[in-house]
């Protein structure tokens, strides 16, 4: 029996992700026996900013790298949206696994939807994507900063403490919480963050043994889609806590590319769109015709 041990947060969304990813590893080498380790990040620890205050690299990642570089754990578990888009050295995707629906989703106290939500109503955000897209489709609204992990964000909302919220849709519906969702927001009114919906293994560049194992579960299919979603944030110089949005799917064996800049209060916005059949030639191409478009002097104010 070969024991893997494996970094994960402490969010009931951290585990079910890291489970699953004890669960896909089962089914394809039943002789690795997964054993979870459990780390507060600094994302987890401070609460009382909005996100794009402390929002530096490595926010709910930090710790869990330096236990990879360390020697403590084999691999790490990680939302790929939450992971910086470049590479910490010595470190690596070993797979990329499961995305879920890549929508975002409004939870609101009164069930009703983004459009009937009333003037001045109070919507929690701490995503700076979120709120650019937010502030297009309805300037008149009230937006906040809200943290904590889904559970406490979809409490706050019911408690009064805000109107609404929006969730990435993937978070809600593994964690079984469907029946809060008020909307599903289309993508043509809110795109998700690059890789939103998709997990991510991370492990050391030298580990071959463990590079192996995950090889049996990455999906090259996933991967090839949130590479040009990636590649387009970092060629735009960018990171998590800025108002990009981006969503690639395959159709007749090509990648269909949608990408979003916009100011934070919504007031100026760029979209590009273009289809390719190389991840990082297309993310880069996008990302090009996107600055050249006026996207970088909307990210030098954001």
């Amino acid at each position: 029996m070969i024991e893997r041990i494996i970094g994960t947060r402490t969010s009931q969304l951290a585990l079910w992700q890291t489970r699953h990813i004890i669960a896909l590893l089962g089914q394809v080498r039943p002789d690795v026996f997964c054993r979870p380790e459990s780390f507060v990040t600094q994302g987890d620890k401070t609460l009382d900013k909005p996100l794009p205050q402390i929002g530096g690299k490595g926010l709910f990642t930090l710790e869990l790298e330096q236990a990879l570089l360390d020697g403590r754990i084999h691999f790490a578990v990680h939302s790929l949206k939450d992971l910086p888009v470049e590479d910490s050295p010595g470190l690596t995707l070993g797979a990329i696994v499961g995305r879920a629906d890549v929508r975002d989703v409004l939870v609101a106290r009164d069930g009703r939807s983004l459009a009937e939500l009333p003037q001045n109503a109070i919507v929690g955000t701490s995503s700076l994507r979120r709120q650019s897209q937010l502030r297009r489709l309805r300037p008149d609204l009230d937006v906040r900063s809200i943290r904590g992990n889904v559970e406490t964000r979809i409490r706050k909302v019911h408690e009064g403490q805000y109107d609404a919220t929006i969730l990435a849709a993937a978070g809600v519906t593994r964690l079984g919480l469907d029946a809060h969702i008020a909307e599903w927001l289309p993508l043509d009114k809110m795109l998700p963050a690059p890789g939103q919906g998709a997990l991510a293994v991370q492990c050391r560049a030298d580990d071959t043994e463990t590079l192996g194992l995950l090889a049996a579960i990455h999906q090259s299919e996933v991967a090839a889609a949130v590479t040009a979603e990636r590649v387009f944030l970092n060629a735009l110089g960018g990171g998590c806590a800025t108002p990009v949005a981006a969503h690639v799917v395959e159709a007749d064996g090509r990648l269909q590319f949608t990408g979003y800049v916009g100011s934070v209060d919504g007031s100026v916005t760029i979209r590009v769109t273009g289809s390719g059949s190389d991840a990082k030639t297309l993310g880069q191409a996008m990302a090009h015709e996107a600055i050249a478009k006026g996207a970088q002097e909307i990210l030098t104010y954001a």
